[in-house]
């Protein structure tokens, strides 16, 4: 009977695993915004069931100031404040889910190798320490990006410097920015006070908050006016800035384990129950 489990599992998982790819190559859009309701609610619902408060009343403020920026994201006209008031926030939620990620990874390592011993700490209160603050680093650093991709796409498209079918419905002047549609102050060679100026390989030039909002944030890989690869490495001043692309990618592959794997869990569950396995 265990051996009929384990293959109805592995099967489950295989098929699941070929559908969700083939979905997310021919029906992008539609599976990102599933797979953004599912990493919405699926952990509302075990919170609920579980009566984790800490992570409702966290969960339900991230909720509604990002419901703010939404609305001002998708409002016509676009405010030429927006956005980038957008790319900040979502850089903020960035930055502080990273930092809270690797501090509770931290804390992990920290116990596994006994050092909490030496701070008079219980392995078990430093490990739940550490495992929660994983957690929310990975949750809201997945969200806080799937947000900022929706965003990104309505308003460079409003804003028309940037049209993710076509050709941009805007020409766009050397010294203006495609992401916020506002002037460049800052020449790409001088240092910037508040922020610089970059470059793109491409050659358009770009707010320093706005296109790594537009790339690293909002998972953008192309010029927001002509469509161009865009080189990353270009964009990254020393190392330290390029883990942000790799805790990007880590992001990319959770949002499978959490969206996605408690749905498959719950199939094969229905399934064992249907052919009457236990």
């Amino acid at each position: 009977m265990h051996a009929e489990m384990v293959l109805i599992l592995v099967a489950t998982l295989v098929v699941a695993q070929i559908v969700l790819v083939q979905w997310k190559q021919r029906h992008h859009r539609s599976y990102n915004l599933v797979t953004l309701v599912q990493m919405w609610v699926v952990p509302l619902y075990f919170t609920i069931k579980l009566y984790w408060w800490r992570f409702l009343s966290m969960w339900g403020m991230f909720s509604v100031v990002t419901s703010y920026v939404i609305f001002r994201a998708t409002r016509r006209p676009l405010s030429c404040r927006t956005p980038r008031m957008v790319y900040k926030w979502f850089l903020l939620i960035y930055k502080l889910s990273y930092a809270v990620g690797v501090l509770g990874y931290l804390a992990i390592m920290f116990t596994m190798f006994g050092f909490n011993v030496f701070f008079r700490i219980k392995a078990e209160d430093s490990m739940d320490v550490g495992v929660i603050m994983l957690f929310y680093g990975l949750y809201y650093g997945v969200m806080g990006r799937d947000f900022a991709e929706i965003c990104s796409d309505y308003m460079a498209s409003t804003i028309g410097y940037y049209n993710k079918g076509g050709m941009p419905s805007r020409s766009l002047t050397s010294d203006i920015c495609a992401v916020c549609g506002q002037r460049i102050l800052v020449d790409v060679e001088e240092e910037g006070i508040i922020e610089d100026t970059y470059q793109l390989s491409c050659g358009h030039i770009f707010h320093e908050f706005c296109i790594r909002g537009w790339c690293i944030v909002g998972k953008k890989q192309t010029c927001p006016y002509c469509n161009e690869k865009v080189d990353l490495k270009r964009m990254m001043n020393n190392p330290w800035e390029k883990t942000h692309v790799l805790y990007g990618q880590l992001l990319d592959w959770l949002r499978y384990l959490v969206a996605w794997q408690p749905i498959i869990i719950g199939i094969v569950h229905g399934i064992n129950f249907i052919l009457g396995l236990e």
